[in-house]
């Protein structure tokens, strides 16, 4: 599908922050949308393979958001942002391999 074919509706909203002149909430780009969808897959699967499989796409997703929001986000805020993640998602698997 190439960017001419995406319905302009689709592009406004997926274009979407506030405020407007500071981006500080954004419409989710993919890897985020796909760690929420993970995350929430994770609540729905009592353990096992599954459950694992779900957190691992989610520290994986959310982790290139993270990288992307810290190298390349819109402002200082997105930036810090994603720092914070980073270090979010590092005390999450040192606690995980310790636990």
């Amino acid at each position: 599908m190439s960017p001419r074919s995406i319905p302009p509706a689709i592009v406004r909203v997926a274009c979407w922050q506030w405020p407007a002149d500071f981006a500080v909430v954004q419409f989710p780009n993919p890897p985020l949308i796909v760690a929420l969808l993970a995350s929430a897959a994770g609540h729905f699967i009592n353990g096992g393979t599954g459950h694992r499989l779900s957190q691992a796409v989610f520290y994986l997703a959310l982790g290139l958001w993270a990288y992307e929001e810290a190298r390349h986000g819109d402002n200082w805020f997105r930036r810090v942002l994603g720092l914070g993640f980073s270090i979010y998602i590092l005390v999450g698997l040192t606690r995980a391999l310790h636990g």
